[in-house]
């Protein structure tokens, strides 16, 4: 499904922060928005307002606390789904976060899987799981030792944990079950798949013609190498506070 890019506002004194969380959320395809105070923060909350403001516990002058209490308080930002993160776990500041509402509460830096379903959660009818990335990876479609079954090389453009988009001119029909073999970095991933949606022509979300699929089989050491590609793929020119890279 194609849908329009969440705007997210992060509010974070520290402008080395900032630029990490901005890079991170627009590498997983989100709008962002950023404040170093509360006070600049609530001059942005005009409309359009963000799907979610991710604030940082500890701020100069009004805390993130207080900001979270203003917002609940304010029948125009009550609604906006927040998420309070900062560099020290304390029980009582997440106890009282969570008691007020916020949707998550995370240590910095948070985890992109949990920080990205944490953001799904809160922002769509029907979260995604997993991250999504786009790729140009080589696939095998079929099986060569299966009798009449016709085995040809085709192109993955987006890719998860949790299945892909292949790109073909030949899209096999909804609720087939394909053998696949993904090339990853001179490693052969073998998964099975089912379609679950196809397209014989160019437009939708994915620009292309092809047949968007989800893993009904993968190995757990298959899986981790997705995880691990996607994750680097993802923090690629992503660099951590207090990073040397």
């Amino acid at each position: 499904m194609n849908r329009e890019k969440r705007s997210l506002l992060v509010v974070d004194s520290s402008a080395t922060y900032l630029f990490y969380m901005a890079m991170l959320l627009k590498k997983l395809e989100y709008r962002v928005l950023t404040a170093t105070t509360a006070e600049d923060a609530l001059l942005i909350l005009t409309d359009p307002l963000p799907s979610l403001v991710i604030i940082d516990a500890s701020l100069p002058k009004m805390s993130g606390m207080d900001m979270l209490k203003l917002m609940k308080k304010n029948p125009r930002l009550k609604h906006i789904p927040a998420i309070i993160h900062t560099a020290e776990l304390d029980s009582t500041v997440k106890e009282a976060c969570m008691f007020m509402g916020c949707t998550a509460y995370f240590r910095k830096p948070a985890d992109p899987d949990a920080l990205y379903r944490a953001i799904q959660a809160a922002t769509e009818a029907i979260p995604r799981q997993n991250i999504r990335i786009e790729v140009s990876l080589n696939v095998e479609v079929g099986n060569r030792a299966v009798f009449g079954n016709v085995l040809r090389s085709e192109t993955v453009t987006t890719l998860s944990e949790g299945g892909l988009y292949i790109k073909t001119l030949t899209p096999e029909p909804v609720n087939t079950v394909i053998p696949l073999k993904l090339f990853i970095r001179n490693k052969e991933i073998r998964v099975t798949a089912i379609v679950l949606y196809s397209s014989e022509k160019i437009g939708g979300p994915h620009k292309v013609p092809g047949m968007g699929m989800k893993f009904v089989s993968i190995s757990p050491e298959d899986k981790a190498i997705v995880h691990d590609f996607i994750q680097e793929q993802i923090m690629k020119d992503v660099a951590m506070p207090g990073s040397t890279r």
